[in-house]
């Protein structure tokens, strides 16, 4: 028996949502020490079984159990804007206690609320700091800060608790470069138990294992994410064989059985032809067509047994192969002549400090990067393009017909079903046209009907796609603020060829440089107080750090 810890374990663990979509059925699972990737397709269960384990989500049959106390970011991170700094990190009321007895007050209360945590704040600022957050005081509010440093944030108040199980769902979504090494770091640190969920290839690069949800099960891969890749290739290049192998058994045992057949119907004009010639007495024919038809039942149903197991190891074969199924994005046709006007952008002062000044045009079928730290602007700028927020001054005038995929994905009504939320952008569209459409997105029968709010965060990214693209007039403008977000890396590369095809105009909001680069990008955008161009590889060299501020 082996004598490693376990701090998960999940014991024939069943769950559905309300609408009764199942998502697990007697899943077993048990996790060790370690940094483990969970991986998987959009809508496998990953980000449904981290919630379970932290206790946010209960199963409706079997039992999870976890050794010590757990530590849990979600994907999607919501918090009170009006939140003080100091008790998003659980740290106010020690805090208030330590000042209270530096004023003066040693009432026993507060020195039962200090305890023995007298470098409080200390150890606050120093995890701050180690995240790239130095900068923020512990009396400001969360509504200052970016989304991204929210993030970081959560993380902040995470690592201070020291939980001995720490769960992590797409952390690096919506961070910069910069935030993005500093969570690597403390990641490649964290001495504890971890299990991140992540399409982030670097990040998967630091764990030590990677568990693989597919079907309900989980398969275990020792080492990081380019291990398991080769593990897995290896894997399907031998399954792929035994495919091929079996196979050829099929035809071989068909081909045997029709040549059982053949000899057997040969074998009976024969015997039928020496009865008719009399070269043998009748009840000497007669014994020996008896025995051939004995024969030949047994003979065939020898031949039969062998040809059902040749077909169900092919068909053992077949399961073992994967073969997922992918997006199908498909833009609609829209070429924008070079030379046409599409967007103008004069003296544009976005609230929370951000300008566009002088004159900034974008004409033809133009593809923009739009970079910049965490709180620079981006999602603000982009917001005003769309006409969602009135600038401060200037203006912001597009001349063609314009679609805004934002980050947040807010355009999807969580109570209605994804049929009727894509119905809401395109009232003109029957519903076999909008069905038709949503299975190039994997919503196929049923799944087209499950409501908004159950669908994963790569689920939702489809579902708002294919309801944006659908609607009329066509987008010859397409805006997308971090579109990589929460896609499997398989979505990420359809994405990337449908956007590839488009013949429109293209701005794209991502700190994902190398998603960026594939896009045949024109120009670079750097947003940092004002916007000015940059390149790629300063981007990289994250010469964008000196920062931004406000509410991204």
């Amino acid at each position: 028996m082996s004598t490693v810890p376990t701090f998960i374990t999940c014991t024939d663990v069943s769950f559905s949502w309300p609408d009764g979509t199942e998502v697990f059925d007697g899943l077993k699972v048990a996790v060790g020490p370690g940094r483990t990737g969970l991986v998987g397709l959009n809508g496998s269960g990953k980000s449904t079984l981290l919630k379970l384990v932290a206790g946010e989500l209960a199963p409706s049959e079997g039992t999870i159990r976890t050794a010590g106390e757990v530590g849990y970011l979600p994907q999607n991170l919501v918090l009170d804007t009006a939140l003080r700094v100091d008790r998003a990190l659980g740290i106010d009321v020690t805090r208030a206690a330590l000042h209270a007895i530096e004023a003066g007050d040693v009432s026993e209360a507060n020195f039962a609320a200090v305890g023995d945590d007298w470098d409080v704040e200390e150890r606050a600022r120093a995890t701050l700091d180690q995240l790239g957050l130095g900068h923020v005081g512990l009396d400001r509010t969360i509504g200052e800060l970016s989304g991204g440093e929210s993030v970081l944030l959560r993380l902040a108040a995470l690592l201070l608790a020291r939980p001995d199980v720490l769960l992590l769902d797409e952390p690096t979504n919506n961070l910069d470069l910069y935030a993005r090494r500093r969570l690597y770091a403390a990641v490649e640190s964290w001495s504890g138990v971890l299990v991140v969920v992540s399409h982030d290839r670097e990040l998967l690069e630091l764990v030590d294992q990677i568990a693989d949800l597919r079907d309900g099960e989980v398969t275990w891969y020792g080492g990081s994410f380019s291990a398991y890749e080769r593990a897995l290739a290896a894997e399907q290049d031998a399954a792929e064989r035994m495919v091929r192998v079996a196979e050829a058994d099929v035809q071989r045992q068909k081909r045997e059985l029709s040549d059982t057949q053949m000899k057997l119907a040969r074998r009976k004009r024969y015997a039928r032809k020496s009865f008719e010639n009399k070269v043998v007495p009748k009840i000497v024919a007669n014994n020996r067509k008896s025995e051939a038809q004995v024969s030949a039942g047994k003979h065939r149903a020898v031949q039969a047994e062998r040809l059902a197991e040749a077909r169900e190891r092919l068909d053992e074969a077949v399961e073992a192969v994967r073969d997922d199924d992918e997006i199908r994005v498909e833009l609609p046709y829209t070429t924008v002549h070079p030379g046409r006007e599409v967007l103008s952008l004069r003296d544009l002062a976005l609230p929370y400090g951000a300008w566009v000044r002088g004159e900034l045009e974008l004409r033809g079928p133009e593809r923009i990067a739009l970079v910049g730290r965490n709180g620079a602007g981006k999602t603000t700028l982009l917001r005003a393009i769309a006409g969602e927020l009135e600038p401060v001054s200037g203006e912001a005038v597009t001349h063609v017909p314009l679609r805004f995929l934002p980050q947040r994905l807010d355009v999807l009504d969580d109570g209605l079903s994804v049929v009727e939320n894509v119905a809401r952008y395109a009232p003109e569209a029957t519903g076999n046209a909008i069905r038709a459409r949503l299975a190039r997105f994997l919503f196929k029968g049923a799944r087209a009907d499950q409501p908004a709010g159950t669908l994963s965060g790569g689920e939702r990214f489809r579902a708002a796609l294919a309801a944006l693209l659908l609607a009329e007039p066509a987008p010859q403008l397409l805006m997308l603020d971090e579109p990589t977000n929460n896609l499997d890396m398989a979505s990420v590369r359809k994405l990337r060829a449908a956007l590839e095809a488009y013949e429109g105009a293209l701005i794209v909001a991502s700190h994902d440089v190398t998603f960026l680069e594939s896009l045949g990008i024109t120009r670079w955008l750097l947003l940092d107080g004002e916007l000015r161009a940059t390149t790629p590889e300063e981007v990289r060299e994250g010469r964008e750090a000196g920062g931004g501020s406000g509410v991204e």
